[in-house]
């Protein structure tokens, strides 16, 4: 029989390899001077919705890439496919979150200094992402209308993991019964200070805000290379 001790080393070493990985990845990412915002949410937030959104309004000046993790199909990487020319699938099978591994392997063949921005999203789950660097700049955990507002307290250790948060789906508040305080004051209960965005892709309330939010990031990261890009 394994023992409990046994378990944790194993985890341990395991989250320690995914570590060094992603410290890799990170300086990668940074010396090709590519903005990488990682997406975490339960299935059914809109998070592939959001995305094919954002990546169509970003797509008319930026040049990007996405990266889609599923434990089956490849529907979301068609979905954002419509919205971007370079989408990669990554399925997982029963790994419940991608890892740096699987993001170093999907890169494979790019040349990460002619993008912008790179876009991952993660598995639908609000557990096993929160354990796993991937490399990224920013990590934005979604959290929809439809879902009530006490995720936050049911899953801190995503929001504290996370930079961003965004209420997604929010033209449904009023239909779902949705608090808006009650939701936004639960997450900064968890994480005060977060950033919160309300959004939503159906109509397009909050778009234009995450999107210059999200330009903000080339300026903070790589503001010689953007120099003058921006107004």
């Amino acid at each position: 029989m394994t023992t409990q001790p046994r378990l944790v080393e194993v985890r341990s070493r395991i989250l320690k390899e995914n570590d060094v990985l992603a410290r890799q990845l990170r300086e990668r990412f940074q010396q090709a001077g590519v903005c990488v915002i990682s997406f975490v949410s339960s299935p059914g937030s809109g998070k592939t919705s959001f995305l094919e959104k954002l990546m169509l309004r970003l797509g008319e000046r930026h040049r990007i890439a996405a990266l889609v993790g599923d434990l089956a199909t490849d529907n979301d990487a068609a979905r954002l496919g419509r919205a971007c020319k370079q989408v990669r699938q990554i399925t997982t099978g029963t790994i419940c979150h991608l890892d740096a591994k699987m993001i170093a392997a999907a890169l494979e063949g790019w040349d990460l200094e002619e993008l912008d921005f790179l876009f991952i999203e993660n598995v639908g789950n609000l557990v096993c992402p929160s354990s796993y660097d991937l490399g990224e700049q920013m990590r934005v955990v979604l959290l929809s209308a439809t879902e009530g507002e006490d995720k936050p307290l049911k899953y801190p250790t995503i929001f504290n993991t996370s930079d961003v948060a965004l209420i997604t789906k929010i033209d449904m508040a009023a239909a779902a019964e949705f608090d808006r305080e009650a939701a936004r004051g639960n997450i900064l209960r968890v994480r005060p200070g977060m950033r919160i965005h309300e959004v939503s892709s159906k109509n397009g309330e909050g778009m234009a805000e995450v999107e210059a939010f999200f330009e903000g990031q080339l300026r903070v990261g790589f503001g010689d290379r953007w120099a003058g890009k921006f107004p």
